[in-house]
């Protein structure tokens, strides 16, 4: 972890191509920090754990705060993006995905309720339709700035799926969010 992860800088290796066919896009966010000194704690601290379970990551977004969705009254998100490489099938990734939401605290009790650890994937490859119950793309990513914005610092050239729009492009566009911004 870095001296100051609030100003966590995108990370990119430029060796390696992200906004290809075959990126795998995971969104992060909290607005409740549970037990860790603050959500950029909390995500830092999950992000940490993503190589032991098999995922690792090819390039990071800095973090970004918006204010939380739908109810602007809860406590504002830190949201990030990471574009990663793993073995797991979209459906294994996805379980280890709440394995991992499950392991920093996250309790769903209701729809859009603060949550210590919210993970989402974004995009498997070019994946798209419903996958046995698996939605790929994530549905409503597209509209969302906290999402595009962090996405569009490490890969604006990556073409939604579905969408035929660059990162870049739908950052510019999206309509949820609006006030999201890098922190630092």
């Amino acid at each position: 972890m870095t001296e100051n992860p609030q100003n966590m800088e995108p990370s990119v290796d430029p060796d390696i191509r992200v906004d290809g066919d075959d990126a795998v896009v995971i969104a992060l966010g909290s607005n409740d920090k549970g037990v860790w000194p603050s959500c950029v704690d909390l995500l830092e601290a999950a992000i940490a754990r993503f190589r032991a379970e098999g995922i690792d990551i090819l390039a990071r977004s800095s973090w970004w705060r918006s204010a939380a969705w739908p109810d602007p009254s809860d406590p504002p998100f830190v949201n990030g993006v990471v574009i990663v490489s793993t073995a797991h099938d979209p459906h294994a990734l996805m379980a280890t995905l709440g394995r991992l939401e499950e392991t920093f605290g996250r309790e769903r009790q209701r729809t859009n309720a603060p949550r210590t650890l919210d993970l989402d994937l974004i995009a498997f490859g070019r994946l798209n339709g419903d996958l046995d119950g698996l939605i790929l793309p994530h549905p409503r990513a597209a509209e969302r700035l906290f999402v595009m914005g962090p996405l569009a610092e490490i890969a604006p050239e990556w073409v939604h799926p579905t969408a035929g729009k660059t990162a870049r492009v739908l950052a510019e566009t999206c309509a949820v969010g609006t006030d999201a911004r890098p922190i630092g």
